[in-house]
């Protein structure tokens, strides 16, 4: 069984219509994401254009060989837009068009629409540059981690190359009349990659658009809405698998827990915007104040986590003294009124090997606890950490001064 070019030719027509609609019906299923309309519409326009150059012979060239280019370049055009759409860019309807601009002015020379080889070469050029546009606009987006990305800038870039070489090829495979067997099986191979190249592309961008969507609801559900830091599940996750990292490797690890001191009184007194307004400065200062590998989560309400690798005591105790202290200062006027919010902070770190979380967050809740006891706004280490008896009668910093901070 052998597939001529008019079988693919309505074969392409038919799969590109229906690409376009399964694109654009998932499009209203998640009309969010916008650049699956677009897609959808590209293949919509090419399956038109496909049928419009099936009307060559007994419509006007004005139709189909004008507007039939036209419709197809703007179509790459279109993917190219929902491609910078994707990534959230800006469109650029001018270069959008400029594919069909550069056709129907070189459609205005005579002789072209006579010259096969000048028509393939012009196409083609023009198909590439929007593919590898496209291609490129995936690839600047890289960071983010979508598997299906890949796919996408390959099949793209691909696409790209094989109509730019279509030319050259063509030249070297027919160089004479006799050829002309030849020259059928190139163009049916041609045929055959686009009508593939159609429903591979349809499917890894439907698929990449549903990667974002899972990753988005996977993201939204270890993240805490206010803040934006990571939620109880995510902290209480990403600690344990720290926490057995270091403690399999014979690494430190320090947990502070954080707690505000008269919480409820300051919602009570101005309000819970104000009170969330509190809480989204804590975030900033942890920002502010840590390093990017360490972890910050809220536990829930007013009580915030902090788990630090490869920090020992006495760092542990500055970072901590470091972040009550800058709170401290920043939160003693917002909004033009005086909030003089503070934070009681309970560390402990890791002593053996056998220890987990658990019992780490155990004893940094009993150090807290020390802090509230001890007239709140202040830095308690665990127990295990320092001689209780040292500590109970060591003096509050705000009596004697903050320690230097490293």
């Amino acid at each position: 069984m052998s597939l001529d070019l008019q079988t693919l030719f309505f074969l392409t027509m038919y799969v590109e219509a229906i690409l376009g609609l399964l694109l654009l019906l998932a499009w209203v299923q998640n009309v969010a994401t916008h650049a699956v309309a677009w897609w959808g519409s590209a293949h919509l326009m090419r399956s038109l254009s496909v049928a419009l150059y099936g009307m060559y012979g007994w419509a006007p060239d004005l139709i189909s060989i004008d507007f039939a280019g036209a419709l197809l370049f703007t179509s790459f055009g279109v993917t190219w837009t929902g491609a910078r759409l994707f990534d959230g860019r800006q469109t650029r309807p001018g270069s959008l068009a400029l594919g069909a601009i550069l056709w129907v002015l070189a459609c205005r020379f005579p002789g072209f629409a006579d010259s096969n080889a000048l028509r393939t070469l012009v196409s083609g050029a023009i198909i590439a540059g929007f593919s590898w546009a496209s291609a490129y606009e995936f690839w600047r987006g890289r960071s983010e981690s979508l598997v299906s990305r890949w796919p996408a800038i390959i099949l793209l870039f691909g696409h790209g190359a094989l109509f730019l070489l279509r030319t050259p090829v063509s030249a070297l495979v027919s160089p004479a009349a006799e050829d002309i067997a030849l020259t059928s099986a190139w163009l049916t191979v041609l045929s055959a990659e686009a009508l593939l190249f159609s429903i591979s592309i349809a499917f890894v961008l439907l698929a990449m658009a549903k990667e974002r969507t899972e990753l988005g609801h996977k993201t939204a559900a270890m993240i805490d809405p206010l803040t934006g830091l990571a939620n109880r599940r995510a902290f209480m996750q990403d600690a344990e698998s720290i926490t057995r990292r270091q403690a399999a490797a014979g690494r430190p690890v320090a947990v502070f827990l954080i707690d505000f001191d008269h919480f409820k009184s300051i919602n009570d007194r101005f309000g819970h915007a104000t009170g969330d307004r509190v809480l989204r400065l804590f975030a900033e200062i942890c920002t502010a104040n840590l390093r990017s590998t360490d972890l910050v989560g809220r536990l829930g309400g007013e009580e915030f986590a902090v788990l630090m690798a490869d920090a020992n005591r006495d760092n542990a105790f500055l970072v901590a003294e470091r972040l009550r202290a800058a709170f401290e200062m920043a939160a003693m006027v917002l909004d033009e009124r005086t909030i003089a919010s503070t934070l009681s902070i309970g560390v402990s770190i890791i002593q053996d090997p056998a220890q987990d979380l658990v019992a780490l967050l155990g004893q940094a809740d009993q150090a807290l606890y020390r802090a509230k006891a001890r007239g709140r706004n202040r830095v308690e280490l665990a127990a295990s950490d320092i001689d209780v008896d040292a500590a109970a009668a060591a003096p509050h910093p705000n009596e004697v001064g903050t320690p230097a901070l490293a």
